[in-house]
């Protein structure tokens, strides 16, 4: 993911773990995964009412629809990530800030919602990625 220029501009608050501003070239493939779950292959929610094990799978499922599309969590632009209100954001972000380690962080946005469209889902995730063909 060397070719996206990744921006923390003056005057904004610098983050490890986000950037403010990513610019993909002329030419790189944009790949979009839709919001991933804690779920299953057969659909079952994985991880019950633990945020963090819920957070875990659903990046792991996050990652498997990048791999499809033959892209990495380095080729991400940007995740969006959503929490059912309530839950320990600590927590989350705690088990899965180790996967997403990056000295180029991608852009966030984090939101809470009421719920989600699968009963018992704690957290949803979605990515937009690049990549070079």
């Amino acid at each position: 993911m060397d070719f996206i220029q990744h921006l923390r501009p003056d005057g904004l608050v610098t983050s490890p773990a986000f950037s403010h501003v990513a610019v993909v070239p002329p030419g790189a493939t944009t790949i979009y995964v839709g919001g991933q779950n804690s779920v299953d292959a057969d659909g079952a929610l994985v991880g019950a009412d633990d945020v963090a094990a819920q957070s875990v799978r659903a990046l792991e499922n996050a990652g498997v629809a990048l791999a499809a599309a033959g892209a990495t969590f380095a080729d991400v632009v940007q995740w969006t990530v959503l929490f059912v209100d309530g839950v320990d954001l600590a927590a989350a972000y705690g088990a899965i800030a180790p996967l997403l380690a990056s000295d180029e962080p991608p852009l966030v946005l984090g939101a809470r919602v009421a719920g989600l469209g699968v009963p018992g889902a704690l957290i949803e995730v979605s990515a937009i990625a690049a990549v070079l063909r």
